[in-house]
């Protein structure tokens, strides 16, 4: 096995604000994911990566559920053929939707996903931005619409694809590989804590 070509750097040596959080998403998830490490070797693309994560991905407003946002990560990262987001973000999506199903229903073909048509009509117009972002036109708003959309909404809609188009374009070029727990989270019940 050939040396890592980008090393991830040691913990202790991060600033402390990345390294709070990293901490912080340790202690929630039992395991740091891959792509804090990948990144933290540049602390200011570290800060401006996940702060705009977070603005699209954590935000209250609008109508998109948590689900849905990954639904479109899934998706767009399947069609981008990105390993580390489409296991990552499905096993997010797995566990909103509480469907040990559906994240490898949307990356195979989400068209055959057990999602409702708004859902579909979402992610439609999710991959033609991912995809040929050139050639929106406003039936492309139009279709949206009747589903419960505002124009914020497909505003949400592009800027998670866009994000997640660079996203993938950077786990796929630095070789970064999903972190294992990431593959089973999600597929079976959680046991019950005996009290």
């Amino acid at each position: 096995m050939t040396a890592q070509r980008y090393p991830h750097p040691e913990l202790s040596s991060l600033p402390e604000d990345i390294r709070a959080r990293i901490l912080e998403v340790q202690e929630k998830a039992g395991f740091i994911p891959n792509v804090f490490l990948a990144f933290a070797r540049r602390p200011a693309e570290w800060r401006a990566f996940f702060a705009y994560h977070d603005a699209l991905m954590l935000k209250e407003e609008g109508s998109l559920t948590k689900g849905e946002r990954e639904m479109i990560v899934t998706a767009t990262s399947a069609a981008n053929q990105c390993l580390y987001c489409v296991v990552a973000h499905g096993a997010i999506l797995r566990i909103y939707e509480k469907k040990p199903l559906l994240a490898d229903q949307v990356a195979v073909n989400y068209r055959k996903a057990d999602i409702s048509e708004r859902q579909r009509a979402m992610l439609d117009f999710a991959m033609k931005v991912s995809q040929r972002s050139h050639e929106i036109s406003e039936a492309d708003f139009q279709a949206l619409y009747p589903h419960g959309f505002d124009d914020e909404d497909i505003w949400d809609i592009a800027a998670i694809t866009a994000f997640f188009g660079l996203s993938n374009r950077m786990a796929s070029f630095a070789g970064m590989q999903p972190n294992p727990e990431f593959f089973l989270m999600g597929r079976m019940p959680r046991e019950k804590k005996q009290g």
